[in-house]
């Protein structure tokens, strides 16, 4: 599967989400979309993270943005962590690691002096059209979320 690339139309993907659902990145058409990817749940980053794109969600909502988060956690981990911190957004169960290789967001890290290969915490913004506008890698979570809202409204 190729990779993603800037200002190209985003491949269509399918996975298992929270809710009960498959969300279907083409059914989201006509509707701005942020995908962040994170490394795993109920973790301090990814909470505060995920926490950040809830307190501001009403505003994403007001400029035609749904929110999804992905990791490589089950469906099942990915319902408690939503219900404890209470996003308001579906997160996405990608196991097999599929759209994560399409967004080549799989880095080797070092764990505990080990190198593992890991979610490195990534963000993009795929627009109405499904085109990917924009990319952020290697995410530092303090203040992120605005500056995803910033990228939105300069669309």
């Amino acid at each position: 599967m190729a990779k993603v690339t800037l200002g190209k139309p985003v491949p269509d993907f399918q996975l298992p989400a929270t809710g009960g659902q498959t969300i279907k990145l083409a059914d989201l058409k006509g509707q701005n979309v942020v995908l962040y990817f994170y490394p795993k749940d109920n973790t301090p980053g990814c909470t505060l993270e995920g926490q950040n794109f809830r307190d501001m969600h009403a505003q994403f909502q007001k400029v035609n943005t749904v929110i999804l988060g992905i990791s490589r956690d089950s469906v099942k981990s990915h319902e408690g962590f939503k219900e404890k911190q209470a996003f308001p957004f579906e997160l996405l169960a990608d196991e097999e690691e599929r759209v994560c290789t399409l967004f080549d967001v799989m880095k080797p890290k070092n764990m505990y002096g080990k190198e593992v290969i890991g979610v490195e915490r990534s963000t993009f913004l795929i627009d109405a059209n499904g085109v990917l506008r924009q990319e952020w890698r290697k995410v530092k979570v303090e203040g992120h979320a605005d500056e995803v809202l910033a990228a939105i409204k300069a669309l």
